[in-house]
Parts: C-alpha cells; sequence; structure tokens
C-alpha cells in the first residue's frame, strides 16, 4: 500500500489505489455489486459472511430458475425407459457436457463421474485405484500426499493400508527440493504411484503450482525417489470456488471437486473428473444398482457397464441435484462473467484486508494479528481469497479463537474457527508437534470443539474467506471489528497506533460497481444502548416439605472433610438467590426455596421451543425470548405462561405421555432426547409472540434416564447423572462478590453503569451465593448446601447471550468484551454443579439463607468441561 496515506487506511479511495494489477473489483456493468446483492442475496442484509471456503451463499435467481424447472418439467428415474425417464437422462447427459466445459475440457479427454461430494470421490479413487500392494515380484505402489492436505486426502490412506500400500506423507518444503529424474533404468518400471496435492490450501489459501502435474507425470519431478509411473490427484474443491481451471493444459488424471463451494446449493453432491488414459485401469468389486450390463444373482457372473460413469455411479444418482447444476452454471456466468472476474474481485478484497491486517499495531508497536501465510498476497496466481490468522494482544499472546468467534458474533460477523480439517496445515503454521497433537488430546481437545488455547499456546486459529458475493463493505466491517474489539489490556482509549485510525469515506456514486446503498456506514462502534435499571423478577416462596424427615438425610451425602480450608476473611457463604427456567432460554423463575429433583431443581429446563424444522431456538437467535415469563405453581400443577401484550396460558405440570401426544426426537447441544409437543394452542401464542412458526416441547419423563445423561468423573461410580434440557450440567453457580467485581470493570467502560441485579440475570444461574472473595468459587472442588453435596463439573465459559437484557431483549456488546478483558483473555464465569446422590429416597429443598460449605481443590486451576459444544446457560 505504498503512496497511500495513513490516515486512508480504510478508506475506498486507499482500497481502489491498493488494487493489484490486473484485477478489478466487482462486476462492471449493471448496478453492479450493489445492486447484485440487493437482487441475489436479501437475507445478507446486517450479516458480513466470510466463511466461503466452507461454503458459497446460492442466489435467488438460482433457485427460482430451479424450482421453475421443476414446476415445469415432469423428470423420472434414469434408468427407466418412458419420456420422462428419457428426459432426465438426456439433462444429466447435457449437465455432464455443461461440467466439462466450466473446466476447458472435453468428454474426450475426461469422464465425469457424480458422487455425494468431494470426499465420496476421493474414497472412490483409494478403493478402485490399480494399486500394487508389498509383498509382490515387481515394485509396489505409494500413495504420496502432501501434508497441507484436507482430512479426507489424508483419510484415504487408511484405505491404501488395508490394501498393504504404503502411505507417504511429503511437506511442502520437501517437493520443492525434490530432485529431478530417476535414473534410467528405472524409468521404464510401470509400477502405478499416485500423489495427492492440493491446487488451493483451505488453511491458508495458498495455491501449489498446477505445473506441477506435468512436472511429475513427466518423471521431471519427484515425489520421493522410486521407480514406477506416478499419475496425479489434483483436490480442486477449494480452488474452483474461486478461480477458473484449465483441464486443457493441466490434465491431471483425477480431480474431484463439491458444487455446493461453487455455488452454494445444492449440497451433498460432488463430482469425480477421470482422465480417461486412467478410467480403463481403475478397479471395482461392488456393483450397485445401474451400474451393471448383466450378471447373475445364482452364479458369480457379473459383467459392468461400458461407460465408467455408470459403470462407478453405484445407485440411482442425485438427479434433481444435478439438473440444478445447470442452473448454479448458468446464473453464476450470468451474475458474474465467469471464474476470472470472481477470481480477481475475491483476490482484489482479500490483498487489501491482508495488507491492513498485517500493519495493524498496538501503541507499542506490537502486531495486532498474527498472520499464517505462504506468499506476501502479491498475485492471485499463487494465492486465494482466505486469510488465516490468530489475534494478539500488545505482550504477543494470543487471543484464543473461540474468543475471536464469540465476539465477531456479536458484530453478526461469520467466521471459521478451528484447523479447518487440516492438521498438517495447522501443525506446520502454528508450530504444534506431534507430541502437542497427542498432549492436546489427552487435555481433552478434539477437532471442532472450542478449546482454543491449551497451556497458553492455541490449538487452531481464525480464517475468514472472501466469494464472488463480498463486497467492501463486508472487508471494511471485519477491520473495524478488529479495531474496535478493544484488545488492549491496558483499557486506553486509543490502543492502536494513529496509522490505524480510520478515515470515513462514501464511496462516490459514479463508479461503475456502485450506488448509493454501498455507500459506507460510520465505524463500527461498540453500543452501549439504552438499559434498564429497574430489574427485579418476582420472588415466589414455595411451602413444600418433602413427605418423611429422615436423619440421615441431614448430612449423610457430605463427606467429613467438606470443611472449607484457610478462606480469607472466615465469613459464612450463603445462599442469596435461587432461579430456575422452566423454558430453556426463557426468563428466569424466582424462588426463596424449591425442590430438588434427581436432574436439578424440579422442572428446570424441561421446555423448550424449537422451530418449525424441530431445532432449539435459543437467545442467540431469537433474543425475545427473554421477555417470555414462566412461572410454576406447585399447588395447582400447573405452569403460568406470560408476556407483554399476550394474555397468559397454562400448561399442565401432569406428564402428557398418552398416546395423543405427539412424540418427537430433538436435540440439545450433543444430547439427544425424548419430547413430547404442547399442542397447537400453545404452539400458536408461542408463534403469535414471536412471529414466527414454532412449538413449545417438553422433555418426556419416562425417558429422562435414558435420553439426556452424563457420566461424571467423580460421582456415584457405575451411576449415571440425568439432566433436564440444559446444555452441560444440572446446575449453575455464581458468587456476587465475582458479580461486583465485574461490574467495577464494565462501569468504567459504560456511560450508564449496570445494576447488580441487571447483571446477575444476564449470567442465568441457578445458585447465587454471597461469597466474600471474588472468584474464590473458582477454587472449589466440591460443595454442600444443607444436605446436598454438588461437585464442581468445571467452569462456564460464557457466550453472547450475557450481552443480552433480560428485561428488554436489546444487545450489548460491551459486556462479552469486558469480561474477557477482566478474565484475562477468558470469558469464564461461574462453575457448573452435579447433583452428589443422596442415600435418602426422598428429593430435599434448596433455601434461600442456607449456608454454603466449599470443599477446595489440590489444584486451583478448574479445566472447562471437554465437551465440543459452546457452554452457555440457555
Amino acid at each position: 500500500m505504498a503512496g497511500v496515506p495513513r490516515g486512508e487506511r480504510l478508506s475506498f479511495r486507499a482500497f481502489r489505489a491498493a488494487r493489484p494489477a490486473g484485477c478489478e473489483y466487482g462486476y462492471g456493468d449493471g448496478d453492479g455489486l450493489s445492486g447484485l446483492r440487493e437482487r441475489e442475496f436479501p437475507r445478507l442484509r446486517g450479516i458480513t459472511y466470510l466463511d466461503h471456503a466452507g461454503s458459497a451463499l446460492f442466489p435467488e435467481s438460482l433457485l427460482k430458475a430451479f424450482t421453475d424447472d421443476l414446476r415445469n418439467n415432469v423428470y423420472g428415474n434414469p434408468h427407466s425407459q418412458n419420456i420422462s425417464s428419457k428426459l432426465t437422462y438426456d439433462t444429466i447427459e447435457h449437465v455432464r457436457y455443461r461440467i466439462l466445459q466450466h473446466f476447458h475440457t472435453t468428454s474426450e479427454d475426461y469422464t465425469i463421474i457424480f458422487t455425494s461430494g468431494c470426499t465420496a470421490a476421493l474414497k472412490l479413487i483409494a478403493e478402485s485405484f490399480p494399486w500394487i500392494p508389498e509383498g509382490t515380484k515387481q515394485p509396489s505402489s505409494r500413495f504420496c500426499y502432501l501434508t497441507d492436505s484436507h482430512t479426507s486426502v489424508v483419510g484415504m490412506r487408511g484405505i491404501t493400508a488395508s490394501m498393504n500400500v504404503l502411505s507417504v506423507p511429503i511437506t511442502p518444503q520437501e517437493i520443492l527440493l525434490a530432485e529431478s529424474r530417476l535414473p534410467a533404468e528405472e524409468q521404464n518400471c510401470t509400477t502405478p504411484h499416485l500423489f495427492s496435492y492440493p491446487a488451493q490450501s483451505n488453511f491458508s489459501g495458498t495455491k501449489y503450482p498446477l505445473s506441477w502435474i506435468q512436472d511429475i507425470k513427466s518423471g521431471k519431478l519427484c515425489p520421493i525417489k522410486t521407480p514406477g509411473k506416478w499419475f496425479v490427484l489434483l483436490d480442486a474443491a477449494s480452488y474452483v470456488s474461486s478461480s477458473p481451471l484449465d483441464l486443457g493444459v493441466h490434465q491431471a488424471d483425477f480431480i474431484p471437486i463439491s458444487f455446493y463451494k461453487i455455488f452454494g446449493f445444492p449440497t451433498g453432491l460432488g463430482a469425480l473428473l477421470v482422465n480417461n488414459r486412467i478410467a480403463p485401469l481403475l478397479r471395482k468389486s461392488y456393483f450397485g444398482g445401474g451400474t451393471a450390463a448383466a450378471y447373475l444373482a445364482g452364479e458369480d457372473f457379473y459383467f459392468p457397464r461400458k461407460s465408467i460413469a455408470e459403470r462407478f455411479e453405484d445407485g440411482t444418482v442425485s438427479f434433481l441435484d444435478i439438473i440444478a447444476l445447470k442452473h448454479g452454471f448458468d446464473v453464476l456466468e450470468k451474475l458474474t462473467g465467469g471464474m476470472e472476474k470472481i477470481k480477481q474481485h475475491t483476490f482484489t478484497l482479500a490483498h487489501y484486508t491482508y495488507t491492513v491486517l498485517s500493519n495493524l499495531k498496538y501503541a507499542n508497536g506490537a502486531p495486532v494479528v498474527h498472520i499464517y501465510s505462504d506468499t506476501d498476497f502479491s498475485s492471485p496466481d499463487v494465492q486465494g481469497p482466505i486469510i488465516n490468522f490468530n489475534v494478539l494482544n500488545e505482550n504477543g499472546e494470543v487471543l484464543g479463537f473461540s474468543q475471536v468467534d464469540k465476539m465477531a458474533s456479536l458484530h453478526n460477523i461469520h467466521v471459521r474457527t478451528g484447523c479447518f480439517c487440516n492438521t498438517g496445515a495447522c501443525q506446520m503454521h502454528l508450530d504444534i508437534s506431534n507430541e502437542d497433537i497427542r498432549r492436546n488430546l489427552q487435555a481433552g481437545h478434539v477437532c471442532g470443539d472450542d478449546i482454543d488455547l491449551v497451556d497458553g499456546r492455541p490449538t487452531g486459529s481464525v480464517r475468514i474467506s472472501f466469494g464472488y458475493m463480498s463486497s467492501f463493505e463486508d472487508a471494511q466491517t471485519f477491520l473495524n471489528f478488529i479495531i474496535a474489539t478493544r484488545l488492549s489490556k491496558s483499557d486506553t482509549e486509543t490502543p492502536f497506533k494513529s496509522v490505524t485510525k480510520l478515515t470515513i469515506e462514501s464511496v462516490p456514486d459514479d463508479l461503475p460497481c456502485f450506488n448509493n446503498a454501498d455507500k459506507l456506514s460510520p465505524i463500527l462502534q461498540i453500543s452501549d444502548g439504552e438499559l434498564r435499571s429497574n430489574l427485579s423478577a418476582t420472588k415466589t416462596t414455595v411451602n413444600w416439605q418433602p413427605l418423611e424427615t429422615e436423619a440421615e438425610s441431614i448430612r449423610a451425602a457430605v463427606s467429613e472433610t467438606a470443611v472449607p480450608t484457610c478462606r480469607k476473611g472466615g465469613k459464612p457463604i450463603t445462599v442469596a438467590s435461587i432461579y430456575l427456567y422452566p423454558i430453556k432460554s426463557c426468563s428466569a423463575f424466582e424462588v426463596t426455596e424449591w425442590p430438588v429433583g434427581n436432574q436439578g431443581l424440579l422442572y428446570d429446563r424441561n421446555w423448550m421451543v424449537v422451530n418449525q424444522n424441530g431445532v432449539c431456538m435459543t437467545q442467540k437467535q431469537e433474543p425475545r425470548l427473554c421477555l417470555i415469563n414462566p412461572s410454576i405453581d406447585l399447588k395447582q400443577k400447573i405452569m403460568v405462561i406470560q408476556a407483554e401484550g399476550m394474555d397468559p396460558v397454562s400448561v399442565s405440570l401432569e406428564d402428557n405421555t398418552e398416546k395423543e401426544a405427539v412424540v418427537c426426537e430433538s436435540k440439545v447441544c450433543s444430547h439427544r432426547v425424548k419430547t413430547y409437543d404442547c399442542g397447537e394452542r400453545i404452539a400458536g401464542w408461542f408463534s403469535r409472540f414471536l412471529g414466527r412458526p414454532c412449538h413449545l416441547i417438553r422433555q418426556s419423563s419416562d425417558m429422562k434416564s435414558k435420553s439426556h445423561q452424563k457420566n461424571t468423573k467423580g460421582l456415584s461410580s457405575a451411576k449415571n447423572i440425568s439432566l433436564s434440557l440444559v446444555n452441560e450440567a444440572q446446575y449453575l453457580l455464581i458468587n456476587v462478590a465475582s458479580i461486583l467485581q465485574l461490574k467495577e470493570h464494565i462501569s468504567a467502560r459504560l456511560e450508564k453503569p449496570l445494576e447488580i441485579e441487571e447483571l446477575i440475570q444476564r449470567f442465568r444461574a441457578n445458585i447465587v451465593v454471597s461469597a466474600p472473595e471474588s472468584f474464590e468459587e473458582e477454587e472449589w472442588a466440591e460443595i454442600s448446601i444443607g444436605a446436598l453435596q454438588f461437585q464442581v463439573v468445571g467452569p462456564c465459559s460464557r457466550c453472547q447471550i450475557i450481552c443480552i437484557d433480560q428485561q428488554s431483549g436489546e444487545r450489548n456488546k460491551e459486556i462479552l468484551q469486558s469480561l474477557s478483558a477482566a478474565r484475562g483473555r477468558k470469558t469464564n464465569f461461574g462453575i457448573y454443579l452435579m447433583n452428589q446422590p443422596l442415600h435418602s429416597s426422598f428429593s430435599d429443598v434448596l433455601s434461600v439463607g442456607s449456608q454454603v460449605l466449599p470443599v477446595l481443590k489440590e489444584n486451583t486451576e478448574i479445566q472447562p468441561p471437554t465437551s465440543s459444544e459452546e457452554k452457555c446457560s440457555g
């Protein structure tokens, strides 16, 4: 960005000036990119989608063209011979031709085999390649793959190992240093070997040379020194989403692709492009419907079809999805002008974003991000529109990717985090050893979870990626987010050097790619909003007693060691408040005493609201859930549900599992639960209030012991702990002293400080205690309250729900950011508890004012739960 004034780093003028040579932004004619976005992607209003490497987004006109096609034509099974089936068969053949045309080749050179996706295509290659195993008279085959490969490529070695074929990983550095031709006496060997590499790394966006294809096939470049004939598998799934691929020039032997990476729709459909020169050598044992020319059921006789495609497409292909591809190609061409223009457009955005990110500095000169890249983003020929990075604090310490993801969600920015199914690249760029991977696994970290730091070192990173409909505003929104998130621990007003100061400049009206809708809004500021301070829930006293008082139940479950050791101040700890949440993610119901069941507080999170697809709704998707106020009347055995502007409605507490109840299966995080629908009357009430179709469902009591259980270490050997519709544990406990300390930190950053009661409501705890020291609860291993004993499971890692005012449904991004700053880059607040089973056969009562007796841990650092799901107090 030489020559661009420092104050204009984020202006559109700077963006235009920094455009790489030969690259254009937008698609020229008509109403430009803004018009395209408005027409084709209205659902993106207010959303910054930066996960195009994960999946492209489909345009409106693609769906319309496809559905119009289905309405106007009858498509039958292509294996039949009737008129509708012939239409389907001919249309599929036309789509094959269209795919080959897109990749600048013909049916003379390549065959299209439809699969369920890129992964299925890779599996097919591994199963059908003409491997020569170890132990034969001639030299054996080798499967060689670049370590910067997707999991699905590396997974091929499982099949090759079963065939007694050796797999050899090779790093990018090793192949660049590979020697040239084999000795002349070894060049005549015909043993087939397979080398696989990605055209574009899905981790970093690095584009590996397509010239390798011919160099390896000709013997000019040898991945490993072994005699034989090399074939090349080019993993093009990431590459073809934003770049043209000319198979007339770069004739790889196998090219697997997934179409949703290009069009966003349909999903579950891919293809394997097979070079016809190797196609006859492929071997296949299984023959599904439609693949056999003839066979005998009573004798081992089978004759395959002549066509390679028909021979390998087991069963009936997904013919309606294949028909959708034609419209995908047509619409993409019409909207953009082709892949070359998409390549230029997306790289222009990536180049600019990379340049600004790499120049962001803290006041002490420390970089704000660490970018993982093998290129300097100077050319779209060597770099795709993917930027991979970790955010740092001013001391150079990594801010965990999970925390960045949560912050981004507050700004409605969609990114991807983790290792992106590419452990090899993740290890290479983040300097993670094989032993580190094993140690992280032992610590509870698995692929896809939110454990982002182990011993202070990152387990993954953050990835943003641009697509053909991405705009300069998307890039600016993301950069403003990074700058405005106040990453400095010093909490100064201007944590960045002046080089990162934003200049707000509107896009000129006369530019062809923009209209007035493209004018930039001001820099993203953290909106405090109007917060209501008069927050108090109605407390309910329940005159409930167990049927029988047993002396042993008083302290039977409490061990003799349950004596707090050396707590500062020595003041007693008591229960200050008790809350239950009958309907998951709805308002709290505060009580002074309440019965405890085998799943926690009686009726706590026994119900939840689901959308029309049966998926659980939480405040993340629907903040207005907090405005719904359920209360339990134990005497009348009903739950009363209220909301402003709505007549109250009641639901019986009696378990309605009779025959007329609609039984359904749902999921809460990773747990499968049996539920039943509470009926159309209740569904109508919720649908009217929320303005969208939804239902209220209840966990079925006869399934509680089987459907949602958790084996918890240290609790009741050989017994499972039963859960209601909670995410992680039976209870969530917070400490008033911890709330007060956090309140001081937040108040310094808000014009109008929050009331203590409002903060308590935001953290949605079951038990609020009054311990004298802030965060001393994190040193507890177990606690006893009256006759009840609880095991501490771990800390609660908070999500964006704490940013929602539980009285108004309004969001305030500052809360999560303040928590992260106050807790040293973590968002832990409160602890999860499980109830130790009592010897008594009767339930007990939890009461406000009861004394809390903690047992301290030997190691005072609580490790987070190892579930792969985000821990939120829904």
